[in-house]
């Protein structure tokens, strides 16, 4: 027997449980039911199991999962990133002398302290650190015997004003003023490469671990003199991550906020513990899945489990208000429970598998940290049809629900009242004519409206800085005061030159990667670019006696050959051994999504009009090229994402329904809210990436749950004979409130992430707030609107279907 093809005049007030015939119902029902004790008992021990797993679950984070390594620019970074140290994943340490500039030996021992303990801290590149210290970071000049150089720290440095000297000349020599010393010459800079796995313990980097190393034993050499900055994606991360350990907080204020608005609704404890209880154990069972399969939380999964414990609170509701309606008619509390199962199981599967497709779309998307969420969050949200579908209304058998709270959920129908009074009175008005122009021509405003604005809605970072983080937090705060002190900023775009070895010393190579760093300088929000050309030309006119009419490149390959050996001494950053891999870095003003854009549509038209078999230039690598990548696989995805999770939509309301017009109904408000999000996110300066990427997906998918148990029950009943108006009072009555309570409840949990410290999880919250909001809202009015329209009732020979006799049509009879 399929899921609720039971008719309702099979589904009697049954008050003796001697008198109901257990062997009837659907398979699943049976199973269920006639095993009760087995259910408890199994997901019980499942919940010991998985808890313990759960418990070992941490948070962790990965530069390579933040890549969309399918891109081109991404395969052109890794296929070369032995050859690229610094241009990948590294940290910037900055340390300030407040009281003076850095030709202080004080300073100096400072810096040289935290210059050792960065090198020898695990995971750090270490042959490839700079700072005043490391002998990588050199001098060179021209003088009447020749060039002359060596490490800007002179080697016999012992703090006298003689050794201060030399070093202030040096580094004038260096030319790293604006790079590695401050333009005001009162902080100094270490560049600190990382390795994505370290090579004494072979395991991955652990960016909260390193974060943690750098507070305790770099920043705490912090003085009210001596001041230290860091920046880079593993501080970040690590910044992230200390402040999402506060998430906890705000899922208890969401569980409490939750039960709260369920007591007030049903003044029954029993049945509120039950549903936040069910929830929960779904929270827990997904953490320990998780876990079990080696997965870890990240930063931009860890809201997750708190959707998955809202959706669990949505549908957990619906059942226990069912079964809070048959105990209030006099129904056994087993029976209810089974007639539960009958008429909500197959729209609650089908809102859940809703969701799950939703989730699942986003693994579409070539970012190993969105499709980690996206599997969390489908594993999670599936395992709902367990826990809330059906271990909540086996619970509820047992321990039943308040008589007083059962008998109170049915004073509005008595009354006729829908359950809700005037709220029903008003909502009703919208099956008329006038009252749906109405709700239609002030939506169609508000959706031409947000739709104009939305057009406007830009792809990726719109502030400087980590826009993850709070404008005032101390890494913004520290990438300001480095963004400010230095020429320099951290944000880099390099094109990879790529040749055959010893390639880069042909005469048109050098030429066209000289072309290409004057052309980048030409694009608004670059600040210059450095490449092994800038070094070939100072020493081509340093062999010719430093004359300016020498300042240039050489067609001579020995004279470049030699120019350019001399030259990877003093930077190897700029190109390999064999002068076949050679980066063009273009510092950029900000990583906005408007300066990324504008610098690879400049790369990426040199690269087609001079790259050859021979000679290619590639995009991208550096922070910023790898964000220019990773904002182009966001753009893509946007659109065919969206594309995805309706047609999914779609198809499963068809299936449910079995009407198109059905589905036009239940589709159009949710589009209308997608817009609408699109809308606010411009209007609140947040752009489309890799952390909001997946909201307006997840509020899609979640807010299908309305139409589908509303309109479920409005469309059985009009297919019954009753009048639009009558259907959907009906359908107030029995699943409307609960909607608009849930609307209320899960609005309620997660504006509390406004008040996040993670600015990305307050975005977050807003977000789904609204999402919430309008499309509960969109379910109770336009449901009703449109339906005037398109959704005539039937002229069928039936009496009209009463609640008293059976609650609540099935699904599957639609």
């Amino acid at each position: 027997m399929s899921f609720g093809s039971e008719q309702m005049d099979e589904m009697p007030v049954v008050k003796d449980l001697r008198d109901f015939d257990t062997s009837t119902g659907n398979w699943l029902e049976r199973l269920v039911f006639n095993h009760r004790v087995w259910m408890v008992a199994i997901c019980g021990l499942l919940t010991l199991v998985l808890g313990y797993q759960a418990s070992k679950i941490k948070l962790a984070a990965s530069f390579e999962k933040m890549i969309p390594h399918g891109h081109p620019f991404i395969k052109n970074y890794l296929e070369n990133r032995g050859e690229l140290p610094g241009l990948g994943n590294a940290v910037r340490i900055v340390v300030e002398n407040t009281g003076g500039d850095i030709l202080d030996t004080k300073y100096l021992e400072v810096l040289r302290q935290i210059s050792d303990e960065v090198v020898v801290t695990p995971g750090v590149d270490r042959a490839w650190v700079k700072s005043l210290w490391t002998p990588a970071v050199r001098w060179n000049t021209v003088t009447e015997e020749g060039f002359a150089g060596g490490p800007v720290m002179p080697p016999d440095y012992d703090g006298s004003p003689k050794s201060l000297a030399q070093l202030q000349t040096n580094i004038a020599n260096a030319n790293i003023i604006g790079s590695l010393v401050a333009l005001n010459n009162k902080s100094s800079m270490l560049v600190v490469p990382l390795l994505e796995v370290d090579s004494a313990t072979g395991q991955r980097l652990d960016y909260h671990a390193f974060s943690r190393l750098l507070e305790e034993q770099i920043r705490s050499k912090e003085t009210s003199q001596y001041k230290v900055h860091i920046v880079g994606f593993a501080k970040l991360v690590g910044d992230l991550i200390d402040g999402l350990m506060k998430v906890a907080v705000f899922f208890g204020i969401a569980v409490i906020i939750a039960a709260a608005i369920i007591f007030l609704y049903t003044r029954c404890v029993r049945s509120t513990v039950v549903v936040i209880v069910c929830s929960t154990v779904a929270v827990v069972w997904q953490l320990g899945l998780l876990q079990s399969l080696g997965f870890d939380l990240d930063p931009y999964s860890i809201l997750v489990p708190f959707l998955v414990f809202a959706i669990g609170v949505s549908h957990g509701m619906q059942r226990m208000n069912g079964i809070m309606q048959d105990v209030g008619r006099g129904t056994h509390r087993v029976v209810a429970a089974r007639y539960t199962i009958r008429r909500l199981f197959l729209a609650g599967l089908t809102a859940v598998l809703a969701d799950v497709v939703g989730f699942a779309v986003l693994m579409t998307i070539d970012i190993p940290v969105i499709k980690d969420l996206a599997l969390s969050a489908s594993l999670g949200v599936a395992i709902l049809i367990f826990t809330n579908l059906l271990l909540l209304p086996v619970v509820l058998s047992y321990i039943g629900v308040s008589l007083s709270a059962a008998q109170r959920s049915l004073q509005g129908e008595a009354a006729g009242g829908g359950g809700m009074g005037k709220l029903t009175i008003m909502l009703t008005r919208f099956c008329e004519r006038r009252w749906a122009w109405g709700a239609l021509g002030v939506t169609a405003v508000l959706t031409a409206a947000g739709f104009l604005v939305s057009t406007h809605l830009q792809i990726g970072d719109l502030d400087p800085g980590a826009p993850e983080l709070r404008a005032n937090s101390r890494y913004n705060m520290d990438n300001a005061f480095i963004n400010t002190n230095y020429g320099l900023s951290s944000d880099m775009f390099a094109v990879i030159v790529k040749t055959p070895a010893m390639g880069g010393i042909e005469y048109q190579t050098i030429v066209d990667t000289d072309r290409l760093g004057w052309e980048l300088q030409q694009v608004p929000g670059v600040q210059t670019t450095s490449s092994i050309t800038d070094s070939v030309r100072g020493f081509t006119c340093g062999s010719c006696e430093a004359s300016p009419k020498w300042f240039t490149l050489a067609r001579n390959p020995k004279t470049t050959n030699i120019a350019m050996t001399y030259s990877l001494q003093l930077n190897p950053d700029l190109s390999n051994m064999e002068f076949s891999v050679m980066p063009v870095i273009a510092y950029l003003r900000d990583h906005k999504a408007a300066t990324l854009e504008s610098v690879v549509s400049a790369a990426d038209k040199f690269s087609r009009e001079y790259s050859t078999p021979d000679r290619k230039f590639l995009l991208a690598a550096g922070n910023a090229g790898i964000e220019a990548a990773t904002n182009i696989v966001v753009k893509q995805a946007n659109r065919t994402m969206m594309l995805y999770v309706y047609l999914a939509i779609v198809c499963l309301c068809f299936v449910t329904f079995r009407s198109w017009r059905a589905v036009v109904v239940a589709i159009l408000p949710l589009a209308i809210t997608s817009i609408l999000c699109e809308a606010l996110m411009v209007i609140l300066g947040i752009g489309v990436k890799v952390a909001t990427l997946p909201v307006i997906a997840l509020g899609a998918g979640i807010g299908v749950d309305y139409a589908l148990y509303l309109l479920s029950v409005q469309l059985q009943h009009q297919r019954a004979g009753v009048p639009l108006k009558e259907a959907y009072t009906k359908a107030l009555e029995f699943t409307g409130k609960v909607v608009g309570l849930v609307g209320v409840t899960l609005a309620a949990g997660v504006i509390t992430w406004s008040f996040s410290p993670i600015k990305f999880q307050a975005d977050m919250g807003i977000l789904l707030t609204f999402m919430f909001i309008w499309n509960m809202v969109g379910a109770l009015i336009l449901i009703p609107a449109l339906s005037s329209f398109i959704m005539k009732t039937p002229a069928v020979a039936r009496e009209p279907i009463s609640n008293s006799e059976a609650d609540q049509p099935k699904v599957a009879a639609m």
